[in-house]
């Protein structure tokens, strides 16, 4: 055997073993993310975690460090569950038109509120809303912010304002936050109160884009004569 089909035979152990850690991180995530979601930060114990994983009770510090470490991932995991950065990128992928790339994106946002799938992530991601950790900084960071610039690039483009602008800031509040609140209501209040909406998404979603596109007119007129911003 050559040196060099030597050195490569040496390698190969490692490779596997990086793959099987990246398998078991993964893992870990995912069953982590299931147990946050029945129990809350609190409540959810390493142990349990671990022996729902079937690993070893050293395997939560192995991978992530800390249940705190854990409890992030978790939580970072929870918001690309519910709409991803390269979903939404993908959503306006060869659209010109900002109202078209703006439509896209609230009909997506709508769709989520109305969906029958539930993965874990809503859960982890409600209970944090109700009851915020020490990680919610890093959830901002990691995975809020980037998409909050996305967003507010968007409606900017849509307004003909700074995406900075205080005005394009609270238009985004009046956008997302009604998406938001369909997200979290109970699926069977909304089909005991509401019955039409349920029965009919997608006039939901086409009614909820004109309904904000109308106001977008609007606050696009008042503040092309008006100096704030």
């Amino acid at each position: 055997m050559s040196t060099n089909t030597r050195k490569t035979a040496a390698k190969q152990p490692k490779r596997a073993s990086r793959a099987d850690g990246a398998a078991t991180r993964l893992h870990l995530l995912n069953i982590a993310g299931q147990v946050f979601a029945e129990r809350g930060f609190a409540d959810a114990t390493s142990k349990e975690i671990c022996e729902r994983a079937g690993t070893p009770m050293a395997s939560v510090n192995y991978h992530f460090g800390s249940r705190e470490a854990l409890y992030e991932a978790a939580l970072v995991e929870a918001h690309r569950q519910i709409v991803g950065l390269d979903e939404l990128e993908a959503l306006i992928a060869g659209l010109s038109d900002p109202r078209e790339k703006l439509r896209a994106v609230l009909s997506r946002f709508v769709g989520l509120s109305t969906s029958a799938s539930t993965p874990w992530g809503f859960m982890v991601m409600l209970r944090e809303v109700l009851s915020p950790s020490a990680s919610i900084p890093a959830l901002i960071e990691k995975a809020v912010r980037p998409k909050a610039t996305f967003i507010l690039g968007l409606i900017g483009e849509v307004l003909g304002l700074n995406p900075k602008a205080p005005a394009v800031q609270r238009a985004v509040m009046f956008a997302v936050l009604p998406c938001v609140a369909m997200m979290v209501a109970p699926k069977q209040m909304q089909a005991s109160l509401l019955p039409a909406v349920v029965k009919d998404k997608d006039a939901l979603a086409e009614d909820f884009v004109r309904f904000v596109t109308a106001g977008l007119d609007a606050l696009a007129i008042a503040y092309r004569s008006d100096n704030r911003r």
